[in-house]
């Protein structure tokens, strides 16, 4: 296409823009991430009435229902959640346009949201928590947990950032942020002198029920380390309890067993075979493009993640 036929081509885009009522856009955003007539009302300052209205020339400008119930809840259409991502990125670069105003922490109020499991939460969360409060005292911390990550964080929770496990897949940019390693567990009934390998041959095993095998029993198994399982938990937080109170061995990760030992009865040993240690790392929302903003975010994390 030559650039008299593309000017054209544009020149008639941006007519058909003309007769759209861009106002729309706002609340419709608020509505597909609300999934609520009322809370998207609330979110964008309009009455419920008025948000009604705005869902139904909506609905005839994109020739969808948008929303629809489902039970005691609503339900976005496939059209809906195709609309998400685009609508989020135009908005928050349209945002940028009319208010260039850098990042300052100490004065935005947005809301930061963050999303990992809970055992992760509970060795980071309070640092991660901390910091924001000190370096923006206006902004709320949302911390989600959640059992595994996927694109329903970042679409539909809006996480800024995921922190996940290297292990676990994700399409998205991710950094690495901090370390981990597996260990053994058991009570202070243990044999005092028992080694961490004797232990795990000669009490019995609290097992996360999970499918496939984690790499320290893959390591068990190829040297042919013999044991016996006692109990399979479908939680892994469970586990340090179980065996501070009823004794046995288990093998759990570090950063979380070494938080719940100032409070439960933990006898913490290295694992005595050879396995790769565990890596967490920073998985970031690709439509966040505020970079002053995840520059900052990145700071807190990385500043957290020293202190443990």
């Amino acid at each position: 296409m030559d650039s008299a036929l593309e000017d054209a081509a544009s020149d008639a885009e941006l007519a058909r823009l003309a007769s759209v009522n861009l106002n729309l856009l706002v609340p419709l955003l608020a509505l597909l991430e609300e999934r609520s007539v009322t809370r998207a009302a609330a979110t964008v300052g309009l009455s419920q009435p008025a948000m009604s209205h705005a869902l139904r020339r909506m609905r005839r400008l994109l020739g969808d229902e948008l929303i629809v119930r489902n039970g005691s809840g609503m339900t976005l259409t496939p059209r809906a959640v195709a609309l998400l991502l685009p609508l989020r990125r135009v908005l928050n670069q349209a945002a940028q346009i009319v208010s260039p105003s850098p990042f300052d922490p100490a004065v935005d109020s947005r809301v930061i949201s963050v999303a990992m499991t809970t055992s992760k939460a509970l060795v980071i969360g309070s640092a991660i928590a901390r910091l924001i409060a000190e370096r923006a005292p206006h902004a709320t911390l949302r911390l989600r947990t959640t059992t595994m990550g996927s694109t329903a964080q970042f679409t539909e929770d809006r996480a800024d950032v995921l922190l996940l496990s290297e292990e676990a897949p994700s399409p998205y940019p991710r950094e690495h942020l901090y370390d981990d390693r597996w260990v053994v567990i058991t009570n202070s009934s243990a044999p005092r002198g028992a080694s961490a390998l004797e232990l795990l041959a000669t009490l019995p095993h609290v097992l996360f029920d999970e499918p496939g095998r984690s790499r320290p029993y893959e390591a068990l198994d190829e040297q042919k380390v013999a044991y016996t399982v006692r109990d399979r938990v479908s939680d892994n937080l469970l586990i340090p309890h179980l065996i501070s109170d009823a004794g046995g061995v288990a093998v759990h990760r570090y950063r979380i067993t070494s938080v719940m030992s100032s409070y439960l009865d933990l006898r913490i040993e290295e694992f005595p075979l050879p396995v790769p240690s565990l890596g967490i790392d920073m998985v970031w929302n690709p439509w966040v493009t505020d970079e002053a903003f995840k520059d900052w975010l990145r700071g807190i994390l990385v500043e957290a993640a020293a202190s443990l």
